[in-house]
């Protein structure tokens, strides 16, 4: 079983501070601080740059993309980190084209965190106008998935409410009409077990600052079925993606399998700092982390739900069907979330009116819900929130 006091103990939190936004921000494990300033001394600073063979550098972006596999149900050798979430989001679906060309439509949802949104509108407004971005309401994707349709691109767990789409049921259906589909697992790695390959997923794409804790800016991850990576072609043609990137040749040829999918210069400080998370991750199984995040998950409704009325559930009330965030409606949602910042409570807000908290079993557990449950339940009921000091929108909210 998962040690959580053990990982716990291996976060840096800040006394006072009940921190449920680690969907949106992990903390910083301990660790990070000390391995960051040995690359920065003893390899960058003693190797220069030499430390791309000497420290293994260059070995980076695959072998993290093996510990986030772990994570999320790939195959061995079939993710690679390295750039942004939205340029991995534009490889992805533009690789996904060239797999059916002769269909126009992607299909997504309303619910889908609104860069995909961007970055596939933009691919296909330079591919032509006979391309087309299809957006329906998160029901109604299973009835809207039709032989018209070229590529599928979802987001597992909606960023809002934490509602979870069938990976498994989506993929099938999609696989029958004849559609590729990418997965966005933005909120979905390290907070719920994914199966990429027991759901026969063509792509998927993922964050690393979030729930596994890589810190601001951290890479992003994508995946590619085996059964594809020999054959697709990335779009976006990095350097570090050919085959002989040192050749220097003026054509470009892909790389081997997963290796064709990376671009640019791995960002090395940053990914020693996500090793260092990783070191915390390979200690858990995300089984256990599953079932102690609905433990806390419940916990924190049923407490809320008693002494805050004025409240309302946004997520899905079945624990199955929502990932490892609550969220909350209330009018003066932002103004509130300002109030329980302030004393102590850190989750977020999301337009229009969404007070949204994260739970990470890595360093949340029970003792913590309670108390910030506490505190919710003051500033509701006496209505700290009421101050203008709480309303006036940051530009982060």
């Amino acid at each position: 079983m998962t040690d959580f006091a053990a990982t716990k103990a291996m976060f840096s939190l800040p006394e006072g501070i009940l921190y449920l936004d680690g969907n949106s921000l992990g903390p910083l494990p301990k660790s990070a601080t000390s391995r960051v300033q040995e690359m920065l001394t003893d390899e960058w600073g003693q190797m220069l740059i030499t430390g791309w063979n000497k420290a293994g550098w260059m070995g980076l972006p695959t072998g993290l993309g093996d510990r986030i596999g772990r994570l999320i149900g790939a195959e061995q050798g079939s993710v690679v980190t390295g750039d942004t979430l939205s340029i991995k989001v534009y490889q992805a679906v533009a690789a996904a084209l060239e797999l059916n060309p002769t269909r126009k439509v992607v299909l997504s949802d309303n619910g889908n965190f609104p860069s995909d949104l961007y970055m596939a509108d933009g691919l296909l407004r330079s591919l032509g106008e006979e391309y087309e971005l299809r957006v329906v309401d998160p029901e109604d994707v299973a009835a809207a998935i039709t032989e018209e349709i070229a590529v599928l691109m979802l987001t597992e767990v909606d960023y809002r409410s934490g509602r979870m789409h069938d990976m498994k049921a989506l993929t099938e259906l999609a696989h029958a009409n004849g559609v590729v589909t990418v997965w966005d697992l933005a909120h979905s790695a390290g907070a719920i077990p994914v199966d990429l390959a027991g759901c026969n997923a063509d792509f998927a794409v993922g964050c690393t600052y979030k729930y596994l804790n890589g810190g601001p800016g951290a890479p992003a991850f994508i995946y590619v079925a085996p059964r594809l990576a020999e054959t697709v072609r990335p779009a976006l043609s990095g350097w570090l993606g050919h085959e002989a990137p040192f050749a220097f040749d003026l054509d470009y040829r892909p790389g081997n399998g997963i290796e064709r999918m990376r671009v640019g210069t791995p960002p090395v400080i940053q990914m020693t700092a996500l090793s260092a998370a990783m070191d915390i991750w390979d200690m858990a199984e995300m089984t256990d982390v599953r079932a102690k995040s609905i433990e806390l998950t419940e916990l924190f409704i049923s407490r809320v739900e008693a002494t805050c009325p004025e409240l309302k559930l946004a997520s899905p009330r079945t624990p199955e069907l929502r990932g490892s965030q609550v969220s909350f409606r209330f009018e003066e949602g932002y103004a509130a979330m300002q109030a329980l910042i302030a004393r102590g409570v850190i989750g977020d807000f999301r337009a229009p009116d969404i007070m949204r908290f994260g739970f990470t079993p890595l360093y949340i557990d029970e003792g913590d819900v309670i108390k910030a449950t506490e505190i919710l339940t003051d500033v509701m009921q006496n209505k700290l929130w009421d101050t203008p000091e709480y309303k006036v929108r940051q530009r982060v909210t």
